[in-house]
């Protein structure tokens, strides 16, 4: 007599469950994000040490960088992050890297596109900068060959306003009367990607500057300052109307004015 094994209820909650842990295990334990490389026509992978016989000033510190955590669904030739983003590199090696031979994506988004989505959005909104018309490059203010890809960034919060004023040098300064969100970032006030308000700003008019700014609302009294502020909002933003014009900073007084 043959006897036919049968799966109970527990059995089957206990080995799913055991079967879920491996796969997370699994995951964690290689602590990579598999990526579908760009294609190019006729060109195959030749690994991340082949790069680096000409690109040795990327390659060199490219360990510390989050994108070194990216690697291809099957490789074959060892270690390819440099060609999870730029694509198969053999035909730009067999050229000796002539022009075309390789992904740039200094050139197009697209590439970053395929992970970062959200961002494709975000510079589709009416205030953005102009990546998508191809005036702007995502290198122009991230560097994704070492460390956080945001240059400056973490505490460095100095350097990541620098990114932003090498091209927004009148906001530089510096000021004798400093407005104090500068020294947390630009991105305090601004979303460098693209927002549905004036000048890429996070929140919309007087909204923006109440976020920090507002001491006590309520009775018909907006306090800023010391000072009700509920009739002056209505006259327009906090930046117009011969108020604060200078938001960044001014050299006249201490009210951010010209």
């Amino acid at each position: 007599m043959k006897l036919i094994p049968r799966w109970s209820k527990n059995s089957l909650l206990f080995g799913g469950a055991a079967l879920w842990g491996l796969l997370l295990i699994s995951c964690v334990a290689a602590n990579r994000t598999m990526v579908a490389a760009p294609k190019i026509a006729g060109a195959t992978f030749v690994g991340t040490s082949e790069c680096a016989t000409c690109h040795e000033e990327k390659t060199s510190h490219f360990s510390s960088a989050t994108h070194a955590r990216l690697a291809l669904s099957d490789p074959k030739v060892g270690e390819t992050g440099c060609e999870a983003c730029h694509g198969p590199g053999s035909l730009h090696v067999k050229s000796g890297g002539g022009a075309g031979t390789i992904i740039n994506p200094r050139k197009s988004p697209e590439t970053c596109f395929q992970c970062h989505v959200d961002k494709r959005g975000q510079l589709s909104l009416p205030h953005s900068h102009p990546v998508l018309a191809g005036q702007v490059s995502c290198a122009d203010c991230h560097d994704p060959h070492k460390g956080e890809v945001i240059k400056g960034g973490g505490v460095n919060l100095a350097t990541a306003n620098e990114t932003c004023t090498a091209c927004h040098t009148q906001q530089k300064g510096p000021f004798v009367f400093e407005h104090a969100a500068m020294r947390e970032g630009c991105i305090t006030c601004h979303n460098p990607h693209g927002t549905v308000n004036a000048k890429m700003l996070v929140a919309r008019d007087d909204n923006l500057c109440l976020r920090c700014h507002l001491e006590v609302a309520g009775a018909g009294q907006i306090i800023v300052g010391g000072e009700d502020h509920a009739s002056r909002l209505q006259r327009g933003t906090c930046w117009s109307a011969g108020c604060h014009e200078a938001p960044h900073g001014s050299n006249a007084n201490n009210h951010f004015r010209y």
